[in-house]
């Protein structure tokens, strides 16, 4: 009995080191490669959904304070920082509230950025919108919060179609991608010009007339201009998706988005 008690202690330390050393793999995991996220809201439709899960690749912009949990990295700047490109969907912490944002990329340090009548101008310049069929999703809860989605085809009942007006925008450079509108002179669909300072980027969401986004100031519980330290890193690609309120509904699934590249 007394080497049964003498091995018990020397097997629960064992234990303890395996978690121990388990998670600090996980955290350098996080910090260097890869961060996971949930999609919380729909505010970049129908690029990402609600419920869609991804990694975030934080080798792509770099390294700063905030690529470690609570900001704890000791980095004054940026370490091995390569400029992120118009057009790209960033994970990025909040300037005031600290929270994770995701959004695309549309102006660059030194770009003028304005939107007329729904329409995205950069540099004076009208990005080219193509109408296309409407993007259409069942009007019910949506994930873990259960928000209902915003309808351009008036009030829908519990289990309708619920619309939304799609177009294809191509940015400056060259990038496509989609664009939702709920109605016309909704949110900020008439802005003044924003003059985007060196060292820092603006962000819209795919979803326009339901993203609080740069062209809402910080003052005003908006995004504002965020700064290159605040950028965590790209997302490529959706791992996972699910439509119901916890991941473990497997009839939610949403298999046809499973390793999804994000455009």
């Amino acid at each position: 009995m007394a080497r049964s008690s003498e091995k018990e202690p020397e097997g629960i330390m064992e234990t303890v080191k395996t978690v121990v050393y388990a998670l600090a793999i996980a955290a350098v995991f996080r910090t260097l490669f890869f961060q996971p996220f949930w999609i919380p809201s729909g505010s970049m439709k129908d690029t990402l959904l609600v419920g869609d899960f991804l990694f975030v690749n934080k080798m792509a912009y770099g390294y700063s304070r905030y690529s470690c949990p609570f900001g704890v990295c000791p980095i004054p700047d940026r370490l091995f920082g390569d400029e992120p490109e118009r057009g790209d969907v960033v994970v990025f912490r909040h300037p005031v509230s600290g929270q994770d944002y995701i959004k695309r990329l549309i102006g660059l340090p030194g770009d003028k950025v304005q939107v007329q009548n729904g329409v995205l101008f950069l540099n004076g310049k009208a990005q080219k919108q193509e109408p296309v069929a409407p993007f259409v999703e069942t009007y019910e809860a949506q994930g873990s919060v259960g928000g209902f989605p915003a309808c351009s085809n008036g009030a829908v009942g519990l289990g309708g179609d619920c619309e939304k007006e799609k177009a294809i925008e191509t940015l400056e450079g060259g990038v496509s991608h989609s664009i939702l509108n709920i109605r016309d002179g909704l949110g900020a669909d008439n802005t003044p010009v924003f003059d985007v300072p060196e060292g820092h980027f603006f962000f819209m969401g795919d979803n326009r007339d339901n993203s609080i986004d740069s062209r809402f100031s910080q003052a005003g519980g908006g995004v504002g201009m965020v700064p290159f330290a605040n950028l965590l890193g790209r997302a490529d690609r959706v791992i996972f998706s699910s439509a119901g309120s916890r991941m473990l509904y497997f009839w939610t699934w949403r298999s046809d988005r499973f390793f999804k590249a994000i455009e």
